[in-house]
């Protein structure tokens, strides 16, 4: 996200710092929180203008997908006729779903899976845009058919929820450039420092649930603060009040690429990542097909290509596969 050069007389270069912690202020006006994956914490409505549209690709990679018969005929019989989904998405940054410029205009991967599952089975989908922690059980209530939200899929989640994986995504770290820490592959390396996540996701109740471990290993343990506000999350590690942040592999890649003086530390753990539905949904078949249709006429990578997560592909979609250890 790139700060716009004020026109007029020419300013003095911005001290890098400075420049950093601006650009962590546009994310927050930009969303509210990332997209986590399995975790939450997304805006709930439009969270203003996007810093910069460069940095979110508007390339049209759905509108040439058609309707496939052979999936649409997997839908149940009511959802056929009334010819629409109801959808929940949660918003929050690129490469998941964020607002464009104009503040109402959505875009990101899940936005264009949906929107292309859509073309597959020949349904119009009407979107509403939830809070991540109110789209699994307002499922459950029939508020909704399916949601977005780049939902993880673990063990927990399959006792109540379905999902049809289309991505895998997972935890991951970023740290201040001048962070000692090379690379994290066990909680207890964290032992004594301040590590930022956001507030209700998977990543906060994994910090509390092996917060233990370093007792257990007669060491500090490390120290938890949650964030709703992902500015106020940056910021916070840009002005040294947290030592590392814990969030999505995708989310942390883009965030790092917008803000001097971080880094991508590295990969923790991959996660399926699928549409969420009421458990025992009769769309789950139809939903699946399409995903795996859009796998065989390329749509599926041009997706990914668009956003850059051509590692996050998954060879085939699958219903509610158990979460990846």
């Amino acid at each position: 996200m790139t700060a716009t050069t004020p026109r007029g007389r020419a300013a003095r270069a911005p001290r890098p710092r400075a420049t950093a912690l601006r650009t962590a202020a546009l994310l927050a006006t930009a969303v509210l929180a990332l997209t986590a994956c399995g975790s939450g914490g997304a805006a709930a409505g439009p969270a203003g203008p996007a810093a910069a549209d460069a940095e979110v690709p508007t390339t049209d990679v759905v509108s040439g997908v058609t309707k496939d018969p052979a999936a649409a005929k997997l839908l149940p019989a009511d959802v056929r006729a009334r010819g629409t989904l109801a959808l929940a998405t949660s918003v929050g940054t690129p490469p998941g779903a964020t607002y464009l410029s104009d503040g109402t205009t959505v875009a990101g991967q899940d936005i264009d899976f949906a929107d292309a599952v859509g073309k597959v089975l020949g349904l119009k989908l009407t979107r509403e845009v939830a809070s991540f922690e109110a789209i699994l059980p307002a499922l459950d209530s029939g508020k909704y058919d399916l949601g977005t939200g780049n939902f993880g899929v673990t063990e927990e989640r399959r006792r109540t929820i379905d999902f049809v994986t289309y991505i895998n995504d997972g935890q991951g770290f970023a740290v201040r450039a001048d962070s000692p820490l090379k690379k994290v592959t066990a909680l207890p390396q964290l032992c004594g420092l301040t590590v930022a996540t956001g507030a209700g996701t998977t990543f906060e109740a994994t910090l509390e649930d092996n917060r233990h471990r370093c007792r257990d290993a007669g060491k500090p343990p490390y120290d938890v603060k949650t964030y709703a506000d992902q500015g106020a999350l940056w910021i916070s590690l840009q002005q040294g009040r947290s030592d590392v942040v814990m969030s999505t592999i995708n989310g942390l890649r883009y965030a790092v690429r917008q803000q001097q003086g971080l880094r991508f530390l590295n990969e923790f753990k991959r996660l399926d990542v699928g549409f969420a539905f009421k458990k025992g949904s009769p769309l789950a078949p139809a939903v699946q097909a399409a995903v795996n249709r859009l796998k065989t006429d390329g749509t599926y990578d041009r997706i990914l290509r668009k956003w850059g997560t051509g590692a996050s592909a998954v060879t085939t979609s699958r219903i509610s596969p158990p979460e990846i250890r």
